[in-house]
């Protein structure tokens, strides 16, 4: 039974190589979906696949890259919409 999960990171979380490094973990856990920077200055996930391959995504971005500051990550539920097939950096 597949999940999604919608993350909102805040903190340094851009310039430091966050969507790269959320795409390689993403990858490794074999976790489907995207990422982006938004205006305000956070990150944006959406992550899709089974529960302990996002539940070990989330433990990865919560700790971040070496440069970035992780102060607070949202996470909501989301609907499981379409098949990606990959994790894309927006």
């Amino acid at each position: 039974m597949r999940v999604a999960r919608r993350y909102l990171v805040r903190g340094r979380v851009q310039g430091v190589g966050f969507r790269y490094f959320t795409q390689a973990a993403a990858v490794r856990a074999g976790v489907v979906g995207w990422v982006r920077n938004n205006p305000d200055g956070t990150v944006e996930i959406a992550a899709t696949g089974e529960p302990a391959a996002v539940a070990q995504l989330e433990q990865e971005i919560r700790n971040g890259p070496a440069g970035a500051r992780v102060d607070q990550v949202a996470v909501r539920d989301d609907s499981v919409a379409g098949i990606d097939t990959h994790f894309a950096i927006r």
